[in-house]
């Protein structure tokens, strides 16, 4: 009687118990089969996918356009500008917290060949800031015409606010005699002999744009001779000059 109950509830246990199958994964046959199967919350090998974010892109990374602007700022680099820096002052500005501090750059530009502009620029970090005031000046360059390519053609006047300026021309072997901003823009000009003198400040933001304010005003005798229609040795030769100099010296100005 007893092992007949034994029996009995041993069948009872295998008719009752669940069936357990090994399932096995489905196999994907196409490419498109398997990005069907496959979680959208993983990537191609089963990984979490990454977030893109604000910044980055489907590869991780913080955006293609960095390395583009990395290859033209070194392109600018080395087109043969001439790049210096006149002044730098740490700046701050008054926040809920206390003091946030900062740098501004000033420098000038030029080419060495009658070209030269100036700019300014701020940021938290110094390279930053001479970064963005090299920028800033090659946007705004402008061309002086130059005598002989090494100095002025004739005298000026400049001012800015309360700084006033004053540029003459020199011969041969006077050399660059200025000081401070004003050197480092003739030096960037590319003017070989000069004579300035600065009186009124010693900014240097109001030098420079006192500087710029004559250089502007700077004209040549070949720019004059086509504003008004007549021809360069006509303008020479009115000094008591013969034609045949008049035509020699018209010959050797070179802007």
């Amino acid at each position: 009687m007893m092992a007949d109950e034994n029996k009995t509830e041993e069948a009872v246990t295998a008719e009752t118990a669940p069936a357990v199958t090994n399932e096995q994964p489905a196999v994907a046959d196409t490419p498109s089969e398997a990005a069907a199967n496959q979680s959208p919350a993983q990537g191609d090998e089963g990984q979490p996918r990454q977030g893109r974010g604000r910044g980055g892109n489907r590869d991780g990374g913080r955006g293609r356009g960095r390395g583009r602007r990395d290859d033209r700022r070194r392109e600018e680099e080395d087109d043969g500008i001439i790049e210096k820096l006149v002044h730098i002052n740490r700046v701050s500005k008054t926040v809920k917290g206390g003091k946030r501090f900062g740098f501004a750059a000033l420098v000038v530009v030029g080419d060495g060949q009658g070209r030269v502009g100036f700019g300014k620029g701020k940021a938290r970090e110094v390279p930053e800031a001479i970064s963005k005031a090299t920028a800033a000046a090659r946007k705004k360059m402008i061309r002086v015409p130059l005598k002989e390519g090494r100095t002025l053609h004739h005298d000026g006047k400049g001012h800015f606010g309360a700084g006033k300026v004053t540029v003459r021309t020199a011969p041969p072997g006077t050399g660059i005699i200025a000081g401070g901003p004003m050197r480092a823009v003739f030096e960037s000009l590319g003017v070989a002999d000069v004579v300035t003198k600065s009186v009124g400040t010693s900014n240097p933001y109001n030098m420079i744009r006192a500087t710029f304010d004559a250089l502007t005003d700077q004209t040549s005798p070949k720019s004059v001779a086509q504003r008004r229609g007549k021809k360069v040795a006509d303008l020479l030769g009115r000094g008591g000059a013969s034609e045949a100099e008049a035509e020699a010296d018209a010959a050797a100005i070179a802007e």
